[in-house]
C-alpha cells in the first residue's frame, strides 16, 4: 500500500505543488486584504489548500493518462508510472475522480463564484494536455491553467474577480509559461521527430530560451506593478527585487551551448522564487 502511494505521489510530482501553492496563498491573502481589508481566516486557507491539492493532483493525473502513449515512446518519460506498468490507466482514472471530488468539496466551502467558475477550471485542466498535439502555444495554455491556482485563491475569499486579480493571474501565467518553455527544451528533438508542438521544436533552442526570458521579464514587471494597485509596499518591492534576481540567475544557468543545469533552473529556482514572493507579501501585509 505504501509503495503504491509513493508511486502515485511520484506520478503527480507532489513536491512540485511548492511551485503553485505559495501563489495560491498569495492570491487569498492579497485578495482578502484588497477587497475585505482583512487577512483570510485559517478555515479559508485550509479549504484553499485542499482545493489546490485536488486541482493539482487531477491535472497531473490527467496529463499522465492522456499522454501515456507519448510518454511510452519518449526515452525520457518511458519510466513514468503508466508506461512502466506501475499503475494502470484505470487506477489513475479513479485517482483523478477522487481528486476532482476533493476539489469540488473544497470549492463548495468557499465562495459561490468559486463554484460557478469550477467548470471552467475543470475544462482547462483537461484541455491543456491535448494542446501539444496541435499548437506550440501549449506553454501559454499551461500557464493560464496553472495560474488558476492564485486566481482561485483570490476568488475563494473575495467572491469576485477584478482588474487587480487578472493582473496577478496573467503575471503568474507568464511565469509558468516561461519555465515550461525551458522544461520543454529537453524534448525538442523528440517533439520534432514525432510531430508534437512546442516553442523549442518550432523555433529552436536559442529562440526558445529568449522567448522564456521575455515571458519572465513580463512576469517581473506584472508582479512589481501590483504595488500601484494594492496596499503592498517596500517589503513586497524588496521581495520582488530578490525574485527578479532569481529569474535572472535562472537564465544564467542555461544557454544554447550548455543545458546541463536545466533541472536546477527549472525545479530549484522556481520553487525558491514562489516562496520568496509569498513570504515578502506576508511580511508586507501581515507583519509590517
Amino acid at each position: 500500500m505504501w509503495n503504491k502511494i509513493k508511486v502515485f505521489l511520484e506520478m503527480i510530482k507532489f513536491e512540485h505543488t511548492l511551485f503553485a501553492l505559495p501563489f495560491a496563498y498569495m492570491g487569498a491573502v492579497l485578495g482578502s486584504v484588497v477587497v475585505r481589508d482583512m487577512l483570510p481566516t485559517w478555515a479559508e486557507i485550509g479549504w484553499v489548500t485542499l482545493a489546490m491539492v485536488g486541482a493539482r493532483s487531477a491535472a497531473m493525473g490527467l496529463n499522465r493518462v492522456i499522454d501515456r502513449m507519448i510518454d511510452k515512446k519518449n526515452p525520457r518519460t518511458a519510466g513514468r508510472a503508466i508506461p512502466a506498468g506501475l499503475l494502470s490507466a484505470k487506477e489513475v482514472w479513479l485517482f483523478i475522480t477522487a481528486s476532482f471530488i476533493l476539489l469540488f468539496v473544497a470549492a463548495s466551502q468557499l465562495s459561490v463564484l468559486a463554484m460557478q467558475l469550477l467548470p471552467i477550471a475543470v475544462f482547462m485542466l483537461v484541455f491543456y494536455s491535448y494542446t501539444k498535439r496541435f499548437t506550440w502555444l501549449c506553454h501559454i495554455v499551461l500557464g493560464l491553467t496553472i495560474a488558476l491556482a492564485p486566481l482561485g485563491g483570490w476568488v475563494a475569499v473575495t467572491g469576485q474577480v477584478d482588474a487587480v486579480a487578472m493582473l496577478f493571474y496573467f503575471s503568474v501565467a507568464l511565469w509558468t509559461a516561461g519555465f515550461d518553455v525551458i522544461y520543454a527544451c529537453q524534448d525538442m528533438e523528440y517533439d520534432r521527430r514525432t510531430g508534437l508542438y512546442s516553442i523549442p521544436s518550432r523555433f529552436g533552442l536559442a529562440k526558445a530560451l529568449l522567448i522564456a526570458k521575455c515571458l519572465h521579464t513580463l512576469t517581473a514587471l506584472g508582479l512589481i506593478s501590483l504595488i500601484w494597485f494594492t496596499q503592498l509596499g517596500w517589503w513586497y518591492l524588496a521581495g520582488m527585487m530578490i525574485a527578479s534576481a532569481i529569474l535572472f540567475y535562472e537564465h544564467r544557468l542555461i544557454s544554447p551551448d550548455d543545458m546541463s543545469k536545466l533541472n536546477t533552473a527549472f525545479f530549484t529556482m522556481n520553487g525558491v522564487l514562489s516562496v520568496v514572493v509569498f513570504t515578502f507579501t506576508i511580511l508586507d501585509l501581515a507583519v509590517f
